[in-house]
């Protein structure tokens, strides 16, 4: 989005140099994207003290039966946790949206 501003020319020249920008824009970019960051982090500190992890084995497994109960009956509880080998039909599939697009014909 094309946005004219007017900038402190010393305030912008300080800015590019700490940042090693080469450009305004990039200047520009890089402290609207640190006040978004900042009001990320402002509500991460908002949260602190509410959070509590378990990081033990009784909770995982207890997170991995909930999960098996929420997927319903049909999933295995054996293969839940476990990676399945592709089948040769999987893998041809993969093969295929690797190659080199065909060329289209010309209409007749």
């Amino acid at each position: 989005m094309r946005t004219n501003i007017e900038i402190d020319d010393k305030l912008m020249a300080d800015v590019m140099a700490y940042g090693d920008y080469k450009t305004k824009r990039e200047a520009v970019e890089a402290g609207l994207r640190m006040l978004k960051r900042k009001k990320a982090y402002a509500a991460l500190l908002a949260a602190r003290g509410t959070l509590f992890w378990d990081d033990s084995d009784e909770a995982w497994a207890k997170v991995r039966e909930e999960n098996q109960l929420a997927a319903g009956p049909a999933q295995e509880s054996a293969t839940a946790d476990a990676v399945e080998p592709a089948t040769q039909r999987e893998k041809s599939r993969t093969v295929r949206s690797t190659a080199q697009p065909r060329k289209r014909r010309k209409p007749a």
